[in-house]
């Protein structure tokens, strides 16, 4: 019996189904509260702008809820298996399955393999639905709120800087050589110093330059407005630099990501922080399975000797600690004090190692 990892199918169906159940529950109330707390800071905003109604306020809900799942989900897993081995030490459960020769890792495989399909369904999840949202709602609320144009896949919003000067572009559509500009804006400066400020409608490549018109020029220390036509503005200013300049990772997909990455490696641009954010991607879903594991610790240990609350309070701590480090390990990852693979997978490897020792430590 003790080969086996799965002794029993029933016991191993009842553990999973037990955990799947709490954390759900824990999950929908997280939600719950989480999505109230936000959208009373958010609802204002919304409704500020003319026109904004019930409507608007119901699709802010319909974007941000998937976020909210995205980043609780994890600790939604701790949570409902603390509850559940909790519950299960307090009966006698996990003394009766010990008893009858199953070692502490089969007593959590269940919940493993159960947490690897939450992980599973939580990448998919993340990878189709939340990054979706996540663009939508960065978008809309750059805008204010006000009514989202049609999504052709422009960029929105970029800006570049050429030597002093700054350069402003409202939408970019295309890639390359083929791309537009709509509403142009040129910050001319001068050791820092603004000079003069054109304004075009639209602008496209013309050999190192950007060709815009109509374009109207306003001289800052004299006041007088200038109609040039068109002009050639952003000498050596490339296309790259219009089109990869505003990379939100958490509004890809991880294919999606993983071309921008490309596109910017070959432009020579830097790429450690996406490169970490797309490896988190991956390590982030993943951590559903490990929080069966760093549970455990209220799982054994007599109930009995008054210590299963202080046990499930330990449980929860590991939990928090595990977060903080992996948001911490980005951080770094994102300054280059760690190479993006190691700032995505180095908490998930020190926790693995520590829920396991304490497994051990708590068997023995």
């Amino acid at each position: 019996m003790t080969l086996e990892l799965f002794p029993s199918r029933s016991l191993a169906f009842y553990m999973a189904r037990m955990m799947l159940v709490r954390t759900l529950v824990v999950l929908a109330g997280l939600v719950l509260i989480l999505q109230t707390l936000d959208l009373l800071g958010e609802s204002g905003k919304i409704l500020a702008y003319k026109g904004n109604g019930e409507a608007e306020v119901l699709r802010y809900v319909s974007l941000r809820t998937p976020q909210i799942i995205a980043n609780f989900l994890p600790f939604s897993v701790l949570l409902g298996t603390i509850l559940g081995l909790s519950q299960l030490n307090a009966n006698s459960e996990v003394i009766a399955m010990k008893s009858s020769g199953l070692s502490a890792h089969q007593v959590l495989a269940p919940l493993i393999l159960a947490a690897l399909g939450v992980a599973v369904v939580s990448f998919a999840f993340n990878d189709r639905i939340v990054s979706r949202a996540s663009a939508t709602l960065d978008q809309w609320k750059k805008i204010n709120y006000a009514p989202l144009p049609i999504d052709r896949g422009d960029r929105l919003n970029i800006w570049v800087r050429d030597g002093d000067d700054l350069l402003s572009v409202q939408q970019v559509s295309g890639r390359g050589d083929a791309a537009r500009l709509r509403n142009i804006t040129l910050y001319d400066r001068t050791d820092g110093s603004l000079g003069a400020i054109i304004r075009a409608s639209h602008g496209q490549r013309d050999g190192d330059g950007w060709r815009i018109a109509p374009a109207v020029r306003f001289d800052v220390a004299t006041g007088h407005v200038t109609h040039l036509g068109a002009v050639t503005v952003g000498h050596g200013v490339r296309p790259d630099q219009f089109t990869l300049s505003n990379v939100n990772a958490d509004g890809l997909s991880f294919a999606a990501l993983d071309r921008a990455i490309t596109d910017l490696r070959d432009a020579g641009r830097p790429t450690k922080a996406l490169e970490g954010a797309l490896w988190h991607k991956l390590s982030a879903p993943l951590s559903s399975v490990l929080m069966p594991l760093l549970a455990a610790v209220a799982a054994f240990g007599l109930a009995r000797s008054g210590k299963l609350f202080i046990r499930a309070v330990i449980g929860m701590m590991l939990g928090f600690l595990y977060f903080m480090a992996d948001n911490f390990a980005l951080a770094l990852g994102n300054i280059g004090a760690y190479p993006p693979w190691l700032a995505a997978w180095a908490p998930f490897l020190l926790f693995l190692l520590i829920g396991e020792v304490l497994l051990v430590r708590t068997e023995e």
